[in-house]
């Protein structure tokens, strides 16, 4: 039952700056990142450059963790069990307008071609 396995963002992360965000190499060793986030409509939406190592993973395999963290990636709460994907970049504005809502920096970006969005289904 799809109702069961997604939920609301969790508490957790309403109002946090920062979310370490895992993801899994092939060996299942999971590398930790902390990056800026935007909610919106129950997901989680992230910014990364296209040929980061977590795009890379998150294309091998969709499971991802999400926890509160500081901006060193201090993780300061409760670990969350997400799956991750890639939006497809005619799909992304809602993303794009999310994350540039939070964040000032975000709108600064030179790099914006070489961004893309991740959107993360945070699992019950």
């Amino acid at each position: 039952d799809r109702g069961k396995s997604i939920m609301a963002i969790p508490q957790e992360l309403h109002g946090q700056k920062y979310i370490c965000l895992t993801s899994f190499r092939k060996s299942g060793i999971g590398v930790g990142t902390p990056v800026w986030f935007a909610e919106r409509d129950d997901k989680l939406y992230v910014k990364t450059r296209i040929d980061s190592g977590k795009s890379k993973r998150i294309r091998n395999n969709p499971s991802v963790r999400v926890s509160p963290c500081t901006i060193r990636g201090k993780v300061i709460g409760r670990e969350f069990a997400a799956k991750a994907r890639i939006i497809p970049r005619e799909q992304s504005k809602a993303a794009h307008e999310a994350i540039n809502r939070k964040y000032l920096l975000a709108r600064l970006s030179i790099w914006n071609s070489k961004n893309e969005y991740l959107e993360i289904d945070v699992a019950g």
